[in-house]
């Protein structure tokens, strides 16, 4: 094995005991979804949320990068598979076919979204694209249809958010809001388990990629800050 190689696989069985913590401590779980964040920040209302107005399950959060969102845009809007990756647990993802694997370059070809396009998670699944504005936000989901007439609805939004707080300083905030009814079939009954299982494994793998985007973003400003001194 390639050093390359048993470094992802060390980080992915760091995430893979990650996950069984978090969905071990439930007890933990009001510090976990609103990790990064200020009270303030909680509080706001985010694009997207008026898909989901009375979630049953939600999540915030944040980390703060010290680089401008024009630097730190381009990382979010090439994400998916296929695509720049997720730049999480890559090895951890793949054990599950994914197929994927994390850009470490801005690659121009993935640059540019539209509402309808798709960003792939795994091969065979995908979420649409319900929004998105260049250097600002990146929505993402399905949001529920409320006015079924069997009463039966279930959807989810994801949303990828840029806050510049000065010309060098940015914060990026991932959110989701999730919402079902108690009529539900069978594939829906996953959003159930979400407050147990999913929203753990989105707070490792997503905090994981939080950082990730933080790590490449910093690392292109502090290379071009070099070059122009």
């Amino acid at each position: 094995m390639t050093g390359s190689t048993l470094k992802d696989i060390g980080e992915g069985l760091v995430g893979a005991a990650f996950i069984v913590f978090a969905i071990l401590t439930p007890f933990l779980r009001s510090r976990r979804v609103r990790w990064g964040t200020t009270k303030e920040e909680l509080e706001r209302t985010y694009p997207g949320d008026e898909l989901i107005p009375h979630p049953k399950w939600e999540y915030t959060h944040a980390v703060t990068i010290h680089a401008p969102a024009a630097d730190v845009w381009p990382w979010v809007v090439q994400i998916g598979q296929g695509r720049g990756g997720f730049y999480s647990y890559e090895w951890l993802e793949n054990i599950f076919g994914c197929a994927i694997h994390n850009a470490d370059r801005i690659i121009p070809e993935f640059q540019n979204l539209e509402a309808g396009d798709t960003v792939r998670l795994h091969p065979k699944v995908s979420l649409p694209v319900i929004a998105v504005q260049s250097d600002r936000f990146l929505l993402l989901g399905v949001p529920p249809d409320y006015n079924d007439l069997e009463g039966r609805y279930a959807g989810s939004t994801w949303l990828f958010c840029l806050y510049e707080i000065n010309e060098t300083t940015t914060r990026l905030f991932s959110h989701g809001r999730s919402d079902y009814s108690p009529r539900l079939g069978l594939a829906e009954k996953l959003f159930v388990f979400g407050p147990t299982v999913m929203e753990p494994l989105a707070f490792v793998m997503g905090r994981k990629m939080l950082l990730g985007i933080k790590k490449r973003a910093e690392a292109k400003t502090r290379k071009l800050g070099s070059f122009q001194q």
